[in-house]
């Protein structure tokens, strides 16, 4: 087993665990005689505490060469905003010899000619809106349910006379 994985787990919310992905990648990693040489977990979701701080350091790794595939659970993992950021990632890894890899969307595992990778190029497209897509529509559900609480006359965040138990920073 020569060639090195990376291995590149993140949840969505608080309530799930990164964990949870981690078996099935290192099962497809040994199905695919791959070296897993590090594992990246954002525990938090992509938009609290720096905002996919494992995502830079992976990158910053990509950079030195450590690991030659990434293997993620699905690409809406690395970022759901949208196809041009999703291919602006998948093509700074490329750029420095790193094959991205989702269990999920079995034609990033295929090896393809010409033709094959703008069909690639084209899925890559499609699954990164569909990911901005998904994302907007939570955030839609979200207000809509916020909205409809306020109707009802319930109190939203913190009880009266709270205060932070951290200081906050403030927005430049």
């Amino acid at each position: 087993m020569s060639d090195r994985a990376a291995i590149y787990l993140r949840v969505s919310t608080d309530d799930q665990c990164a964990e949870n992905q981690l078996p099935s990648l290192e099962e497809w990693a040994v199905r695919n005689t791959l070296r897993i040489v590090g594992v990246y977990r954002e525990e938090v979701t992509a938009w609290k505490n720096g905002h996919q701080v494992e995502l830079k350091r992976l990158l910053s790794d990509a950079l030195y060469g450590k690991f030659d595939y990434l293997i993620i659970w699905a690409l809406d993992r690395l970022t759901r905003e949208g196809a041009a950021k999703l291919m602006t990632l998948i093509n700074t890894l490329g750029q420095r010899g790193v094959k991205v890899i989702s269990i999920q969307e079995p034609f990033t595992q295929a090896v393809m000619g010409p033709m094959g990778e703008i069909i690639t190029e084209m899925l890559y497209a499609l699954y990164g809106c569909m990911a901005k897509l998904e994302s907007q529509r939570r955030s839609e559900r979200t207000r809509a349910g916020l909205a409809r609480a306020r109707t009802q006359g319930k109190h939203l965040g913190r009880p009266p006379g709270s205060k932070d138990k951290r200081k906050r920073r403030k927005r430049q």
